[in-house]
């Protein structure tokens, strides 16, 4: 579609929230610029494997016990002793110390992060559908480059300018690390992976659709017009959600020792896509995650995030609870097909099906531009209640029962 034409059939009213919208974005991020500007170190701090453990692990902001796993030391090994005392080298010790300080977090990404959904969700709820706007002309909502934009901004801002830290995905392992002490703030972690929860709430799954940088670089790979006939084969959800749940339970049981015998390893860590926005590949594996990521992402939708991402799964888990999200008016839904098509997993399917748990919806607005009788909408929950009925009383009416719709 042409996006100037969407800007200019949008109401008067929409440009106002537009317009709203960006300086609310600008705002928030002013915010997290000044925060950010005073929480940046004034000096370096200098260590040497003269140091103990103990001197060292306060400065980085992990416990020893935190320190002693990044040196691949027993963590019960005595935290008094000079490093050098440990067998621990000078190299060894600056590359624990580099990998620690690459996850220190950026303030002013947690703002970059909350003005990126607050786009995304006013664009979904208020600015992608024309006030007024005929079905008929339901292939010019939701134009695609405003969506584009987003992730752009994310990849390049959020990603590669501020780097790997934070991230969903590292706001649920910290949380679990800390449970094995391997931080000594767990509260402030808790707060951390809270907010990326609120964000996965406030709007169906949109801080993973429109603000997470891996997934909005394997969005944009995808949205690349190419190979079409290969993307219309979609992957089993029962199939990736096993292997994405297996691989979340194995993560916990290495992690609490269960497995291995070695409390506070992380098979994550093997796997981190988010090294690459800091170009740092420390260890082959990750280098390979993140080329293979890439490349099936030309015909497959978000890998990483299907197959691997422990924040997909939680946030798959806690879809049911999202504030707005896909709703589908069911008396009007004529089962048509035209939204499973379309959806680039089996999130629409799910949903038309009436199933419980069905496949992660990432907000990618495809579906609400497709449906014949306007039966789907990007909406919240407690609208959604007063005007959908359960699929069970679609196929009765069908039959020739009457159903009347039940409001509040």
């Amino acid at each position: 579609m042409n996006n100037s034409s969407w800007f200019f059939q949008i109401s008067f009213k929409q440009r106002i929230w537009l317009f709203a919208t960006i300086a609310g974005m600008l705002a928030i991020i002013g915010i997290g610029i000044l925060l950010n500007s005073s929480n940046i170190p004034k000096k370096s701090i200098e260590f040497s494997v003269n140091m103990s453990i103990r001197d060292i692990a306060p400065k980085l902001g992990v416990t020893d016990k935190g320190l002693a796993r990044e040196l691949e030391l027993p963590i019960n090994i005595s935290k008094k002793k000079p490093l050098n005392l440990l067998k621990v080298t000078d190299d060894e010790l600056d590359h624990a110390v580099e990998h620690i300080l690459s996850h220190r977090d950026s303030v002013l990404k947690y703002y970059i992060y909350a003005a990126l959904v607050l786009f995304g969700l006013v664009f979904l709820t208020k600015l992608g559908r024309p006030d007024g706007s005929d079905v008929k002309l339901r292939h010019k909502w939701y134009p695609r480059t405003p969506y584009l934009i987003s992730l752009l901004l994310s990849v390049i801002v959020a990603g590669f300018i501020l780097g790997k830290s934070p991230n969903p995905m590292e706001g649920v392992i910290k949380v679990f690390k800390s449970m094995v002490g391997l931080y000594p703030d767990p509260m402030v972690k808790v707060i951390v992976f809270g907010f990326f929860i609120i964000l996965a709430v406030i709007g169906n799954k949109i801080i993973c659709g429109w603000a997470c940088p891996f997934g909005a670089l394997q969005e944009i790979i995808y949205s690349i017009p190419i190979l079409r006939k290969i993307k219309k084969k979609k992957l089993p959800f029962i199939f990736t959600n096993t292997i994405r749940t297996c691989l979340f339970v194995v993560m916990l049981l290495f992690l609490f020792g269960i497995l291995g015998g070695r409390v506070g390893f992380v098979i994550y860590h093997y796997v981190n896509p988010f090294n690459l926005f800091n170009l740092d590949f420390e260890m082959f594996s990750i280098l390979l995650t993140v080329i293979v990521a890439l490349l099936i992402s030309f015909i497959t939708y978000r890998p990483f995030c299907q197959f691997i991402c422990p924040f997909g799964f939680i946030s798959w888990i806690i879809e049911r609870f999202s504030i707005f999200g896909v709703r589908i008016d069911k008396d009007k839904c004529i089962q048509c097909g035209a939204c499973i098509k379309i959806c680039p997993l089996e999130a629409a399917e799910g949903r038309v099906k009436g199933k419980k748990m069905p496949a992660d919806c990432f907000s990618c607005a495809r579906c609400l531009s497709v449906c014949p009788v306007d039966a789907i909408q990007y909406t919240s929950i407690l609208k959604s209640c007063a005007q959908t009925v359960p699929i069970s009383c679609v196929l009765l009416k069908k039959q020739g029962y009457n159903v009347n719709r039940k409001t509040k």
